[in-house]
Parts: structure tokens; C-alpha cells; sequence
């Protein structure tokens, strides 16, 4: 039974061009085309990088790689006022910049065995606040992941098994735990910006 699901599933894959109706009613609203999407570069974690990393510390910085390529591509044309702009309630992309930057940090810090400093708390409580350009919040994105690369190198080979508490009530993770939650949060924050991005683009002449 489980085969015949597998093979039905398989059997119903809609092609990209098929599903394009549903998201929008003209291509050009985006910078993707299908020959695009059909030729599709080879990502991070296959590029043979990092090797000098234990494996686990290699997939983090090729999450951070991927993370980075993603951002530059979809946020290149925005303006700064769309990038703080909030399409039909969604979060700005400018507050998704600000919060993968500064919570790389964050996580290497407790990952690090370490209290977050002042000036990180002061930073985390501004992440909905701010008129920086686009050109600015790339710019700390790659700060913090130049930062961070150094950092998960080290950590590549803890423990990490051991004990990480986080936040002032030192809620139990382990040293791994902190370490792969710095690539899976940062994905889900950056699959957020690519979203984001798409529906900007596709209503630059409609109304919000």
C-alpha cells in the first residue's frame, strides 16, 4: 500500500509551469523564469567546500553559504522603502535581516557557554525599529556570518553533547543542539525574506 501512495505521488507531480497560475497571473512580475528554475546551480553543501571542517561544522557554514546567495539574489532590486514595508501584515524584510545577523550571534554566544552582553540585548530589542537602507542591513548579514564562520569552526569540534543553557532561564539545549539551530533558524528566516520578496515584486502595481 505504501508503495502504490509513493508511485501515485510521484505520478501527480504538477510541472513548474503548471503552477505558476497559482501564485501569479503574469511571469514578469518576478525575476525567476522557468529556464531558470530548470537549470538550477549546483548549492553549497555539493560544491565540495569547507572539507577541512568536521561534518557536522560544514553544514552549518554551507546553510550560512546558501543563506547569503539566497538573500543577495532576492532582495537585489528592492528599495529600501519596500524592504521596511510590511505586504498585507507580513513581517519587513528589513526586521528578517536584522534578526538572522543578530541571532547568529546570539546562538554562537550560548553555544559558547556565555550570557548574552548588554549591547546584544539592546540589539535584539531594536530588530523592529531602524531606517536602514537595504545596502546597510546586507552588510551586517555578512558581518555576522564572517563572525560566525570563525566561530562554528571552533565549535566543530566540541562536545556536543554537553550542556548549553539559553536565556536567563537557562532553557536545557546541548552545544549541537545551539550549533544546528544556527543553520535551520536562519533558513527559516531567509525562506521568509525570499517569500516576502516575491509578493513585493509581484504587487509593485497593485495596491497593498
Amino acid at each position: 500500500m505504501l508503495i502504490s501512495w509513493v508511485i501515485a505521488l510521484f505520478e501527480i507531480q504538477p510541472t513548474f509551469q503548471s503552477l505558476q497560475p497559482l501564485f501569479h497571473s503574469n511571469s514578469e512580475d518576478f525575476s525567476v523564469t522557468a529556464s531558470q528554475v530548470n537549470s538550477p546551480t549546483i548549492e553549497p553543501w555539493l560544491r565540495g567546500t569547507h572539507t577541512e571542517v568536521p561534518a557536522v561544522g560544514r553544514a552549518v557554514l554551507h546553510a550560512l553559504d546558501l543563506a547569503l546567495e539566497d538573500l543577495t539574489k532576492w532582495t537585489a532590486g528592492l528599495t529600501d522603502a519596500e524592504v521596511h514595508s510590511q505586504p498585507h501584515g507580513l513581517p519587513s524584510i528589513a526586521f528578517h535581516l536584522k534578526h538572522i545577523a543578530r541571532s547568529v550571534d546570539r546562538i554562537l554566544t550560548y553555544a559558547e557557554g556565555n550570557p548574552l552582553s548588554g549591547e546584544q540585548l539592546a540589539a535584539l530589542k531594536a530588530e523592529y525599529t531602524g531606517e536602514e537602507t537595504l545596502s546597510e542591513l546586507m552588510a551586517e548579514v555578512e558581518a555576522s556570518f564572517s563572525n560566525a564562520a570563525g566561530r562554528v569552526r571552533e565549535l566543530a569540534s566540541a562536545d556536543f553533547d554537553a550542556f548549553c543553557g539559553v536565556g536567563r532561564k537557562q532553557l536545557p539545549t546541548t552545544v549541537g543542539g545551539a550549533l544546528i539551530h544556527v543553520a535551520d533558524h536562519t533558513q527559516r528566516h531567509a525562506g521568509q525574506i525570499v517569500t516576502t520578496a516575491k509578493v513585493l515584486k509581484a504587487l509593485r502595481d497593485r495596491p497593498l
